[in-house]
C-alpha cells in the first residue's frame, strides 16, 4: 500500500484513473489517421476506401467498431465477477488483457488477426472503463469527485490528441511501422496504468461491504488532508466508516444483497430508475455522435470536406489539441455549475453544429467546406464541456454501493453497445446517404434536452452516501468538513463542528 496521504495521495489516484483512461482515449483515436495510410492500405486493401482503394467500407466500419464488441463483453464480465474481485484486481486485468490485444494488433498481417486483437483489446478497455470510474468516484471527496473525474476525461482527451499525432507523424515513415508503432504504443500506458494501480488503496467502500472495516478505516484516514496530524480513531474518519456501514445496511435491508435482481427493482431505494439513468448518460454520450468524429476525423475532412490525406491528418491532429483543451473546462466548472446545466449546455450545441454540418456538407463548395471544419471543432468544444466526463460520473454517483459495481458495468456496456453501432455505420451512412447521416445526430442532440432536464437529479457536493437521499426522498445528512463547504440542490441538514457530528442544523440550498 502507498505511503501517501492527503493531497499527494489524491493527486496519485487521479493520475493512475487518467493513465487508464488515456490508455482509452488513445486507443479510440488512434485507427483515425491509420485508415487511410499507404502502409496500412497496402497491407489490408480488404478495407481501402480511398478515392483509389475498391475495399468494403463495411468491413473497414466491422474492423474499426468491433473493438466496441469486446469492450461490451469486457463490461459484461465485469457485472458478473467485478464485485468478486475488486476494484483494483479487476483493473489490472484489463491492464493484461489490453497489452495482449495490442500484440495482437501491431503483428498483424491478416484482417482475421487484426479482428481478433482488436476484440481482446477491447475486453481489456471495458474491464477498466466500468471498473475506474468507480474507484476513482469512491476514493474521492464530495467536494472535489466532479474535478477528479473530469481530470481523468481530460487525460482520456490527450489520449486522443496524442493518438493523432502519433499517426501524424509516422505517417511520413514509408514502411510498416507507420501502423504498427502506434498501435504497440498503447502497451506502455497500460504498463503504466498497472505499475500504478499495485501502490495505489483499494475503495474503502468495498472493502466494508466485504467485512474489512480495519483497513477500509486505514484508507479513509489516509484521505484526509491532515492525515499526519490525526489518528485513525479521528471523528471525521468515524462518520465516514459509519456512513458508509449504515448506507450498506440500509441496502441490505432493502433486498438481498449482491442480487442481480437488484438492478430490475425499484421500492423505496429506486435501483432500477438509478441504473437506467446511469446507462441513459452512458446512451446519449454516444448517440450524440462524438465517435463520428474521434473514430473518422481524417476519414470525414478526406471524404465529407473533400481534403487531401496529409492536411486531413493534420487538421485531425489540431482537432484533437482544441477538444483536449474543451475537456479541461470543466475541472474548474464541474463542481460549481453542477452535472444538468453542463450537460443541457453541451446537447443544444452539439445539436447546433451537426444541423449547420448537414448544410454545409449538403452544399459541396469551398467556403461550406471551411464551415463544416469550424462545426466538427465546436462540436468537440460543446462535448468536451458537457457529455464527455459526466456520463462516466454518474453512474457511480447515482448508484448505491450495493449496485454500483453491477450498474456501472450495464452503462459502460451501453456505452460499448451504442459507440459500436455509431462507429460500425458511419463508413457505410457516409458512402450512401452523405449529408444526412449529421441530421439524425441533430435530431439526436435536440431530443436528449428534454430529458435531462425532467428526470436527471443534481448531485453535486454530496457524498456518495448523501446521494442516495436524492433518490428515497430522505433529508439528507451532510457532516461539516472545513475544506468541503457548503453544497447541495435539496434539503440539507449540517452537522456543525468535527467533535459533535450529532449536532445538527435544517439548510435549503439551491
Amino acid at each position: 500500500m502507498t505511503f501517501l496521504t492527503g493531497r499527494p495521495l489524491a493527486w496519485a489516484i487521479t493520475a493512475t484513473a487518467g493513465s487508464g483512461f488515456l490508455l482509452f482515449g488513445y486507443d479510440q483515436g488512434v485507427m483515425s489517421g491509420l485508415l487511410t495510410g499507404d502502409a496500412f492500405v497496402a497491407r489490408f486493401p480488404e478495407i481501402d476506401t480511398t478515392k483509389t482503394g475498391h475495399g468494403s467500407s463495411s468491413l473497414q466500419g466491422t474492423v474499426v467498431a468491433i473493438y466496441e464488441i469486446g469492450c461490451f463483453f469486457g463490461a459484461i464480465i465485469s457485472l458478473f465477477i467485478g464485485e468478486m474481485l475488486g476494484r483494483r484486481k479487476c483493473i489490472m486485468a484489463g491492464c493484461v488483457i489490453l497489452s495482449i490485444g495490442a500484440a495482437l494488433q501491431c503483428s498483424a498481417y491478416g484482417i482475421p488477426q487484426l479482428i481478433v486483437g482488436r476484440i481482446i483489446a477491447g475486453v481489456g478497455n471495458g474491464l477498466n472503463t466500468s471498473t475506474i470510474p468507480v474507484w476513482h468516484s469512491e476514493l474521492s471527496k464530495a467536494a472535489s469527485r466532479g474535478k477528479g473525474l473530469a481530470i481523468e476525461l481530460a487525460i482520456n482527451i490527450f489520449g486522443v490528441m496524442l493518438s493523432y499525432w502519433v499517426d501524424y507523424g509516422f505517417s511520413y515513415n514509408g514502411s510498416e511501422a507507420q501502423f504498427r508503432f502506434p498501435i504497440a504504443l498503447q502497451i506502455l500506458f497500460a504498463i503504466v496504468t498497472f505499475i500504478g494501480i499495485c501502490f495505489l488503496p483499494e475503495s474503502p467502500r468495498w472493502l466494508i461491504k466485504h467485512g474489512d472495516e480495519s483497513k477500509a478505516r486505514h484508507v479513509i484516514w489516509m484521505l484526509q488532508d491532515n492525515a499526519r496530524e490525526i489518528d485513525e480513531n479521528n471523528t471525521v474518519v468515524n462518520v465516514d466508516v459509519r456512513d458508509i456501514s449504515q448506507a450498506i445496511r440500509e441496502e441490505t435491508e432493502a433486498s438481498a444483497e449482491g442480487s442481480f435482481k437488484l438492478l430490475f427493482t425499484n421500492g423505496p431505494q429506486r435501483f432500477l430508475t438509478r441504473t437506467l439513468l446511469g446507462m441513459g448518460g452512458q446512451m446519449m454520450q454516444q448517440i450524440s455522435g462524438i465517435n463520428l468524429i474521434t473514430y473518422y476525423a481524417t476519414f470525414i475532412f478526406e471524404n465529407s470536406v473533400g481534403m487531401d490525406h496529409n492536411p486531413a491528418l493534420l487538421l485531425a491532429g489540431f482537432n484533437g489539441i482544441a477538444y483536449f483543451f474543451s475537456s479541461c473546462v470543466p475541472i474548474w466548472v464541474i463542481d460549481r455549475l453542477g452535472r444538468r446545466k453542463l450537460m443541457m449546455f453541451a446537447v443544444i450545441g452539439q445539436g447546433c453544429c451537426m444541423a449547420i454540418l448537414a448544410g454545409t456538407v449538403w452544399d459541396g463548395g469551398h467556403s461550406a467546406g471551411l464551415v463544416a471544419t469550424v462545426m466538427l471543432f465546436l462540436f468537440n468544444f460543446f462535448f468536451g464541456v458537457g457529455l464527455l466526463a459526466i456520463p462516466w460520473l454518474l453512474p457511480a454517483e447515482y448508484a448505491p454501493l450495493a449496485i454500483r459495481t453491477r450498474s456501472a458495468a450495464l452503462a459502460t456496456a451501453t456505452n460499448w453497445i451504442c459507440t459500436f453501432l455509431v462507429v460500425e455505420i458511419t463508413p457505410v451512412s457516409i458512402s450512401n446517404i452523405g449529408y444526412r447521416t449529421y441530421i439524425y445526430f441533430a435530431v439526436f442532440n435536440f431530443c436528449f434536452f428534454p430529458l435531462i432536464y425532467f428526470f436527471y437529479p443534481e448531485p453535486r457536493n454530496l457524498t456518495l452516501e448523501q446521494i442516495d437521499h436524492l433518490f428515497t426522498g430522505d433529508k439528507i445528512q451532510l457532516h461539516w468538513h472545513p475544506s468541503m463547504g457548503m453544497a447541495g440542490d435539496a434539503d440539507v441538514r449540517v452537522a456543525h463542528g468535527k467533535e459533535d457530528p450529532e449536532s445538527v442544523e435544517t439548510h435549503h440550498f439551491e
